[in-house]
């Protein structure tokens, strides 16, 4: 029986100090073939060339920076006392917020509220793109 013990502690000695992972043979790293060629310089050219000077003296405020000779569109002023901003404020305060939400939807509506602070510049952009749509 202390021979048997014996035994089987040196076994399970030699079991536990054996490696157990199997072994992996590694092939050998094949080096690829490259097709690399050098790089060549180009051949200097054949003809002489002499740089020019800069001349910066010539400066002209007229010439750099000349007057518009175009005539320029004047804008088309309309009819009566009203501008185009109060013509757009009277149209938002008309519209209201319910037709605004119809016309584009409760997601955009709130998007452009959160964009620009309030909800009556959320119906001004409705009345634009109202406008936009009739032209």
């Amino acid at each position: 029986m202390k021979y048997l013990l014996m035994i089987v502690s040196v076994a399970l000695l030699f079991t536990g100090c054996i490696e157990q992972s199997p072994k992996v043979n590694k092939a050998p790293v094949k080096a690829k073939e490259t097709n690399a060629t050098s790089y060549v310089a180009p051949p200097p050219p054949k003809k002489h060339i002499k740089l020019k000077e800069v001349q910066d003296d010539n400066y002209s405020p007229e010439y750099m920076y000349p007057d518009d000779k175009y005539k320029k569109d004047k804008l088309v002023e309309a009819k009566g006392d009203s501008t185009a901003a109060e013509a757009i404020e009277k149209a938002a305060a008309s519209m209201s917020r319910a037709e605004c939400i119809s016309m584009i939807g409760q997601e955009k509506f709130d998007k452009y509220t959160q964009m620009y602070g309030n909800e009556e510049a959320s119906i001004k952009r409705c009345t634009l793109l109202k406008s936009i749509q009739k032209g």
